[in-house]
């Protein structure tokens, strides 16, 4: 099922009508699950933000846990075009976000927020009380991020990333509020 939401970027604005029929500026943004055919664009994605990216076979071994629940994966798409994915870790009453990579041609563009909804709204259809991360400590932007979402640090990961970075590990324990999940934006079905 694809979603499809407002979002502005640093191309010219176009006119178009959203799902309400109001004309609103913009390309048009949708989420779907990730599936094998998204790999190689994300794969594209990973070799230009880290250092040491995920491979083909970390994605597959990824994408075989969707069929069982264990994991989840989305992307979002702009008139087409993969421009970002995230991921998520199930385990009991918790979820465990593994990955959220942007194209760095649109970063700052509010990408990443849509895609912590996503993922927050996933994660809270599947009943979890908390959700965690680690950020490379570096990593500024992305630690503010997860902020603005509730997410507090907790504790330090020693040289997590390559063996040389520090990972802080991030926890919000109120996915389940329903006062949160307005707080953060994230609109949940009946």
């Amino acid at each position: 099922m694809s979603i499809v939401a407002r979002f502005l970027d640093r191309r010219p604005a176009t006119s178009r009508r959203d799902p309400e029929g109001i004309d609103t500026p913009g390309p048009e943004l949708t989420f779907e699950p990730m599936r094998k055919r998204h790999v190689r664009a994300a794969l594209a994605f990973e070799h230009q933000v880290y250092p040491k990216p995920w491979t083909l076979g970390i994605f597959h071994s990824e994408l075989s846990g969707v069929a069982s629940g264990e994991r989840w994966y989305v992307v979002a798409r702009v008139d087409g075009t993969l421009v970002g994915y995230a991921g998520l870790l199930f385990a009991l009453d918790e979820a465990h976000i593994t990955n959220i990579v942007v194209d760095p041609a649109r970063h700052r563009c509010g990408l990443g927020s849509r895609l912590m909804r996503q993922l927050i709204a996933e994660a809270h259809r599947r009943g979890t009380r908390a959700m965690s991360l680690e950020v490379r400590a570096t990593n500024h932007a992305a630690q503010e991020l997860y902020r603005r979402f509730g997410f507090e640090s907790v504790g330090v990961r020693p040289k997590y990333y390559e063996n040389v970075d520090d990972a802080v590990i991030m926890w919000c324990y109120e996915t389940s509020d329903p006062d949160y999940l307005a707080r953060v934006g994230v609109e949940v079905g009946s």
